[in-house]
């Protein structure tokens, strides 16, 4: 890992130094441990605190969303795939973007660390092989990097960047081993009574904070329906049938167009699992039309096109 982060470090500084980008987007170093954050790298110096670990969680192409300048952007599988998605729906133009490709390794959830150590104050985490060493005040552990890796890591299905101008390091397995489809199983078996009460088990504490939304690369609407006032489309407040609706409409607003990055669930503060419902819709997606989205520039979302042969949906 240590040889990648100066691999970015070089590229960055190069990239800048020559003047081919305007700032270079990667993460920098947390100021809490196993929370690597966003940083926009504007001079060379600035580039020395780039980094690249397991904690890099956030969803970069969230930040490249109608950006004039020109960017070059650390983009591992998931990540890539929304840039190529946003340069479809003109939100990003393709030549203000300099992507620099990167493995993913298969990104740490840092609640499920933390839930292994409930009494104890972590101070430092890395990754040592195909094991996570965790450190503290007067104790150091080794757990298996497997056992807590991000739900949607799991069933990845393309963990190199599938665009890029650059890759940096080596590419590396695309999955991550799981069936992706079996992730809807649970819900996509039951029947429309059952599959109700588990939508209300999942999503009845939410607290309406919109991290979901705030950190998802699809959610580019200047007004979001849950702010429009005129008209009103659904309350603000904590009513449970509010709850639902922006759940269900945001949900369908990303059908087709949802990579599973998983940073829905990295930011939400009450550990909503709302991949439960977005991947069912992209199971849905991935059966009746074929299609996974933002895999090339050229094909078109099944929901942003019309045939006649299209598959009716029950």
């Amino acid at each position: 890992m240590k040889e990648v982060v100066e691999q970015i470090r070089t590229k960055a500084k190069e990239l800048l130094s020559e003047g081919k980008v305007d700032c270079v987007l990667g993460y920098k170093k947390g100021t809490v441990p196993m929370q690597e954050q966003p940083f926009c790298a504007y001079t060379p110096e600035e580039a020395d605190q780039l980094t690249w670990s397991v904690f890099c969680t956030n969803n970069l192409a969230n930040f490249l969303i109608k950006n004039t300048g020109k960017t070059a952007v650390l983009a591992q599988g998931c990540v890539s795939r929304n840039i190529v998605g946003l340069i479809k729906e003109n939100q990003i133009k393709r030549e203000n973007v300099y992507i620099l490709g990167i493995h993913s390794p298969g990104m740490v959830d840092a609640k499920k660390v933390q839930d292994k150590f409930p009494d104890k104050v972590i101070q430092e985490a890395y990754l040592e092989g195909e094991e996570l060493v965790v450190k503290g005040k007067d104790f150091t552990e080794h757990i298996p990097h497997r056992d807590v890796k991000r739900n949607n890591c799991y069933t990845c299905t393309h963990r190199n960047a599938v665009i890029y101008d650059e890759f940096v390091g080596e590419q590396g397995k695309e999955s991550g081993g799981g069936n992706i489809d079996k992730v809807a199983y649970p819900w996509s078996k039951l029947d429309p009574e059952q599959r109700w009460e588990k939508f209300q088990e999942t999503f009845k504490d939410c607290i309406r904070c919109y991290a979901c939304r705030n950190v998802c690369p699809l959610c580019y609407c200047d007004v979001c329906f849950v702010d429009e006032s005129n008209p009103q489309w659904c309350g603000k407040g904590q009513e449970e049938t509010d709850i639902y609706t922006f759940h269900i409409l945001r949900a369908f607003h990303c059908a087709g167009r949802c990579t599973d990055c998983g940073a829905c669930e990295s930011a939400c503060p009450v550990g909503i699992k709302m991949r439960h419902l977005t991947s069912m819709l992209e199971a849905d997606i991935r059966e009746k039309y074929d299609y996974s989205p933002g895999l090339d520039l050229e094909s078109v979302s099944p929901l942003s096109n019309y045939s006649q042969n299209d598959p009716e949906i029950e």
